[in-house]
């Protein structure tokens, strides 16, 4: 049996599911040291101020893109599979820690847009390596965050032949992209 999480991951992970579950208002120091099952003072202890807390979770999700994208440029099939098909999963502690700094990003915290943004290009930057396309990478990305929109809210289940569908038209116009000669600019 694994041991306990420690009580800043539980504090993390406890304000996290207050922010996705009843928004930022609600996520009271005090609220989040009930759900995380510390005390006021544990909590405190690691994060003196709601605005600490907020600044922990950011990191955290600085810590889970980073690992994130390693494993992305690691994956066998490699990174556009990668982001595609893990694009259309929001449970477990990455989705989480990403829904609840879009919350931070929708209320007094500008910087957990930046952190988002951080990722968002960490993501695009490591599917570009691999097909050597600003443009298309950029549409790769934004096809995954469609994925995960659509995966976030519910709506429909992904079929996994439409996966390798959507996989397939990406390869062909990579393919096509590197064939046809470089536009002119005026």
């Amino acid at each position: 049996m694994p041991p306990a999480p420690a009580a800043r991951a539980k504090v993390l992970h406890a304000y996290a599911e207050l922010l996705v579950s009843s928004g930022e208002r609600s996520a009271t120091l005090d609220a989040v040291a009930e759900l995380a099952g510390v005390s006021k003072g544990g909590l405190l202890y690691h994060f003196p101020s709601k605005e600490a807390l907020a600044e922990g979770l950011m990191e955290h999700l600085r810590e889970l893109t980073a690992a994130d994208v390693a494993a992305m440029r690691a994956a066998p099939d490699g990174a556009v599979d990668y982001l595609l098909r893990t694009s259309t999963v929001v449970d477990g502690e990455f989705g989480l820690t990403y829904l609840a700094i879009t919350r931070l990003a929708q209320g007094p915290y500008p910087q957990a847009r930046a952190v988002l943004d951080e990722a968002h290009q960490a993501w695009t930057l490591a599917v570009r390596d691999e097909i050597d396309d600003p443009v298309l990478a950029r549409a790769v990305f934004l096809l995954g965050e469609g994925l995960y929109s659509l995966a976030a809210v519910g709506a429909g289940t992904q079929d996994p032949t439409d996966m390798d569908d959507l996989l397939a038209l990406v390869t062909q116009v990579a393919e096509t992209r590197r064939a046809a000669p470089a536009p002119r600019r005026g």
